[in-house]
């Protein structure tokens, strides 16, 4: 045999051995996917790729996840994008700050994360002409159309152009500040119309898409993600969807879908510190605005239930301090006299864990709930007061009826200094009618706990752990009693809060 024979079998010998080895490989990974091995047959113990080791070991291979398709938003946004509607404004506000170099400042979208920024200049004063653009979406086919309210606040015009070009005068029905929503209307028939959902069916974590005029960019489709749920901005009457879609100004008033294609809410704000969006946007529950809505078309105005209180949040501090058995719930601030609270016996200190069998895990809960709700509706509250478990009943008041402050009781005692670090001693008579309360105590002092947790000389103390307290011997005995933290009712200012004190 030639030398070159010699040299081509070597290398015929070498490429069967690679074949070979890849054969066996793929044989083992088709059998180890398919078929059992035959009897005898060597099976690596490495498992082929894709196949579990537990699988190769003789156990039992977990359950695969399903698989998770991204939506198809096209659907959506050709069917209901033909509905959505661009809405320009012309008018007159006055003006409280200096809009000069701000470049979205003629946009309706601009007071929300203004808001958030705060003043942008110089304090000037006056009438200056304003032109902004918003979104809006046909509900009725004979030209009903709902949008922020802000969108056409302080408008002498209002503008409304379909997706066909045709532009239409509109009629302001009526709009509500507070909800943000407001209704449109305008002289035209057979318009496209887009469905309306149930946002209380919007899960955390679902795909939306956003259509609207970002910029006055006509047809826009943004698509993210429900981020929360029940946020609680401004007053904390409306308990806002929040979400990750790109919103921009010229989107307020336009819809948020569901992957379904229904409404679910109107987007309304942003949270921005450089005038566009940033990852937070927040729409209003169309649940909401559709009760909005049907006020405005039936009556042209809104009324609003009122419970007649101030809250703040649980947290464990809190939860400590009123042996919460955990920290859920709208911490009673306050309670306006004459107010729906009062009524049903609501007291600052309570904390409202449940209305109507709604659970209430944190305050804007408490709001979301009211928001919903009508004057006259009948409310059970199940509250937590002294440690115990109690259950009131009332009738929800009607937000436009004014109400007067509520006080307290009075009594006399020496300056002393508590366990908390505190300096106390009684309102004198003038202090009393300066600040409109009938009893109290002013710290004069505040060191250790009580300086660490923020209390400051001039604060009025209230109420320690829910209990009014008029004397210094009610604080000692109410803190003896406390093991882990106590929690301040105070005044300071024309504010009322609570302060949670670690103890020890």
């Amino acid at each position: 045999m030639s030398k070159d024979k010699v040299l081509n079998m070597k290398r015929l010998v070498l490429a069967l051995c690679a074949v070979g080895v890849l054969g066996a490989g793929a044989a083992i990974a088709v059998q180890g996917t398919h078929d059992a091995p035959a009897a005898g047959a060597q099976v690596a113990a490495t498992p082929a790729p894709g196949v579990p080791a537990n699988a190769a070991a003789g156990a039992p291979a977990p359950t695969p996840a399903p698989m998770i398709a991204l939506p198809d938003f096209s659907v959506v946004a050709s069917r209901n994008g033909p509905a959505v509607v661009n809405i320009s404004t012309t008018g007159s506000v006055k003006t409280s700050y200096d809009n000069r170099g701000e470049p979205f400042a003629d946009d309706p979208f601009f007071e929300f994360f203004r808001r958030f920024q705060g003043p942008q200049g110089p304090q000037r004063g006056g009438q200056a002409p304003s032109h902004g653009v918003g979104s809006g979406f046909i509900v009725s086919a004979d030209g009903l159309i709902m949008t922020n309210a802000h969108v056409v606040r302080d408008a002498s015009e209002v503008t409304v152009k379909l997706t066909d070009r045709r532009e239409f005068r509109a009629k302001v029905l009526g709009s509500d500040p507070r909800t943000d929503v407001a209704v449109l209307k305008i002289d035209a028939k057979n318009l496209p119309v887009v469905p309306l959902g149930r946002s209380m069916d919007v899960k955390v974590g679902e795909w939306v898409l956003a259509i609207g005029s970002p910029f006055g960019l006509e047809n826009t489709v943004t698509a993210g993600v429900v981020s929360a749920k029940g946020r609680a901005l401004d007053d904390g009457s409306v308990p806002f969807i929040q979400t990750d879609v790109a919103v921009n100004p010229g989107n307020s008033g336009g819809p948020l879908f569901n992957t379904k294609g229904e409404v679910v809410g109107i987007n309304s704000q942003i949270y921005s510190q450089t005038g566009g969006y940033q990852g937070l946007s927040f729409a209003i529950p169309i649940d909401v605005a559709q009760r909005i809505r049907d006020q405005i078309v039936a009556t042209g105005k809104v009324v609003h239930a009122k419970l007649g209180v101030l809250a703040q949040e649980v947290d464990q501090s809190f939860a400590d301090s009123f042996d919460l058995p955990s920290p859920e719930g709208a911490l009673i601030v306050n309670v306006e006299k004459g107010s729906a609270a009062e009524q049903s016996g609501l007291k600052p200190g309570d904390v409202v864990r449940a209305i109507n069998g709604q659970k209430i895990v944190a305050s804007g809960d408490l709001s979301s709930y009211v928001a919903l709700a009508k004057p006259g509706d009948k409310v059970t509250l199940d509250v937590w007061r002294q440690g115990k478990a109690v259950s009131l009943a009332g009738k929800l008041g009607n937000a436009t009826e004014r109400t007067l402050a509520n006080a307290g009781g009075d009594d006399d005692s020496p300056v002393a200094k508590s366990r908390l670090g505190l300096a106390l001693r009684p309102l004198d008579p003038l202090e009393k009618q300066a600040v409109g309360l009938a009893s109290g105590l002013v710290i004069e002092r505040a060191g250790g706990a009580a300086a660490s947790a923020g209390l400051q000389p001039g604060d009025v103390l209230l109420s320690v752990n829910g209990r009014p307290v008029n004397s210094v011997e009610q604080v000692r005995d109410v803190v003896s009693k406390s093991s882990k933290s106590v929690a301040l009712l105070i005044q300071r200012g024309e504010e009322r809060i609570f302060i949670p004190v670690r103890l020890g």
